[in-house]
């Protein structure tokens, strides 16, 4: 045994010095190539939109922000909707804008994505009343700010990941062999949140890191059978954070119609990544080549300010975005 692990280390090392050389070269020789794929397969995309003229759209969080955006561009598009929230008058009201927006049918449904058992109802009732799905929009979500050492106790924080990650498992899960069949796609709504070390969302950055590691899994498994489109969001002004986070830091804030026009552009054009606003692509760039300057810098614009303005607790902070 021990001649084989002082194998396998001699393996190690070898790889630790020549596999970066390797894939420092080829990256270089192949740098030309990679981009010219990248640009075709970009404007190809954009030629050959996807029409979603009568095709089943079921969007979770969908009372408010960008879900219920998303449902007012899905319905201009004659798309049909299957709207889920937990606030049921919310819905309505939505169900009918959409409706005049040019949507043939509309259908709401109220529950919560944290419960398996209300995932599987919000499925079962898109396909009891439309008989297929194309698009499932997984946006409900929330985000509470705390400092994660002042709270009270931290079984507070299960929701965020019950309604954030699991919510969006227990949907795609019972969704995903109607979406085979109709070779639909999945939309998965991240955060910037899921890579960059901002004070306060701890938890929530964790459930977005693990929203975005599943359906890059699941985007091997399920192949070209179904589409999966990931966003990546800066700061929006939604109920998420409205009042609490806009203006207060002096952060920019892209408006929730801007937003969703873009990521509905993005649908149609099947991207697998989306990040919107566009120059947050430039913060991941510096986050990823020098992360200590990246996290000096947010320490000093906010972690003072989340000191003197602390929530200890995090339920009671707690911002919907359904």
């Amino acid at each position: 045994m021990l001649p084989l692990l002082s194998s396998m280390d001699s393996i190690h090392k070898l790889l630790n010095v020549v596999l970066p050389l390797v894939s420092l070269f080829s990256l270089f020789f192949f740098l030309p190539a990679i981009l010219l794929f990248k640009i075709s397969s970009s404007i190809s995309r954009s030629v050959f939109n996807e029409n979603i003229s009568g095709k089943i759209v079921l969007i979770t969080g969908a009372s408010s922000g960008i879900g219920e955006h998303l449902a007012y561009k899905y319905a201009k598009g004659g798309a049909c909707l299957a709207l889920m929230a937990r606030r049921e008058k919310r819905l309505e009201a939505v169900a009918d804008k959409a409706r005049r927006l040019g949507s043939p049918d509309v259908i709401v449904e109220s529950g919560d994505v944290s419960k398996v058992e209300d995932c599987k109802r919000f499925v079962d009732a898109a396909l009891n009343h439309f008989g297929r799905l194309n698009h499932l929009v997984n946006n409900a979500g929330i985000a509470p700010l705390c400092l994660f050492e002042d709270a009270n106790n931290v079984e507070d924080f299960s929701p965020i990941m019950n309604i954030n990650f699991w919510g969006s498992v227990y949907c795609t899960h019972f969704a995903i062999p109607h979406l085979r069949k109709s070779r639909g796609k999945i939309i998965v709504i991240a955060s910037m949140a899921q890579w960059l070390p901002i004070p306060a969302v701890s938890i929530y950055s964790a459930s977005k890191g693990a929203l975005v590691s599943f359906y890059e899994t699941l985007r091997t498994e399920v192949g070209s059978d179904i589409g999966i489109t990931i966003v990546t969001l800066g700061l929006v002004d939604s109920e998420m954070t409205r009042g609490e986070t806009a203006g207060r830091d002096g952060l920019p804030v892209e408006s929730t119609e801007g937003c969703t026009k873009a990521i509905f552009k993005s649908i149609c054009r099947g991207d697998k990544y989306l990040i919107e606003p566009a120059w947050v692509r430039m913060i991941y760039l510096w986050n990823l080549l020098c992360p200590e300057a990246i996290e000096s810098f947010i320490r000093w614009v906010l972690i003072t300010r989340l000191n003197n303005n602390s929530n200890p607790n995090p339920n009671s902070g707690q911002l919907k975005a359904d």
